[in-house]
């Protein structure tokens, strides 16, 4: 009986550290894969639009405007060198607002932060769609800055991997370090370096693809192809709402990017 007793509570242990496993492994809709592909791709189309249309700039990250503002102030331009102030406090307000309101946001309303963000870049991709060809092009590109900075700040990580949802620099950097594991690992039984490596690539090749539909879709639709980029946003919209009122209703003290 004894031993009866000490198999079943052994069992019952397992019963719990297997149950204990899987919700630590339970990622939030907000942080699945085939959302960051989405996002990655709507990003690789931002940057055909603002290049095509808006002025010839890539309007996702601000390394370029640093440089320019750079350049800018070498060469004593200096209404230039403020000019690119501009873009790089919008994209600094994007990183500034999405990191106070999350707590707010998930504690007043039926959803994440992440879910109204992207309800956020909806509602801005509608106003950039009606913005005439001959506005000037810095208000298309503060506004995809904005948006740009909140999205980078706020997806972060995919089914536990660190991953950039804006730009294609950090994908290709860890593609190189994938492809140096395989040759460090060649002889070794551990392969687990692939996981990350096909990820990455996965995430840069949806950003090229963003990037081709978006210079077809430029060049058939000018200004209002920023449309297109509703239909994959609204699909990850849907999802996420959908999460936040059923299955992850009880999760909202779940941070994403953690198993909390």
């Amino acid at each position: 009986m004894l031993k009866t007793t000490k198999n079943l509570d052994m069992g019952s242990v397992s019963v719990m550290q297997n149950l204990e496993k899987q919700t630590a492994r339970y990622y939030l809709m907000c942080e699945r894969n085939w959302i960051y592909h989405l996002l990655i791709t709507v990003a690789g189309y931002f940057g055909a639009f603002t290049y095509l249309l808006r002025g010839n700039v890539f309007c996702n990250a601000q390394t370029g405007n640093v440089v320019l503002m750079g350049l800018a102030l070498g060469n004593g331009q200096w209404q230039s060198a403020v000019y690119y102030l501009i873009p790089i406090s919008a994209y600094l307000a994007g990183a500034f607002v999405s990191e106070l309101l999350p707590n707010p946001v998930k504690h007043h309303l039926p959803m994440r932060w992440d879910t109204l963000l992207i309800a956020i870049e909806m509602l801005a991709v509608v106003g950039l769609g009606f913005v005439p060809e001959s506005a000037p092009v810095q208000i298309s590109q503060v506004v995809i800055n904005f948006i740009a900075s909140m999205q980078y700040n706020t997806f972060r990580q995919a089914e536990g991997v660190p991953m950039a949802t804006t730009f294609a620099t950090n994908h290709i950097r860890q593609l190189g370090i994938g492809l140096a594991k395989e040759i460090l690992h060649r002889h070794s039984e551990d392969k687990s370096h692939r996981v990350k490596l096909l990820r990455h690539f996965q995430m840069l090749i949806f950003f090229v693809l963003g990037a081709v539909i978006g210079t077809v879709f430029c060049n058939l639709l000018v200004g209002k192809a920023i449309w297109i980029t509703l239909l994959p946003l609204g699909i990850v919209f849907c999802a996420m709402l959908h999460a936040d009122l059923t299955t992850e209703k009880n999760m909202v003290e779940k941070n994403p990017n953690s198993k909390n």
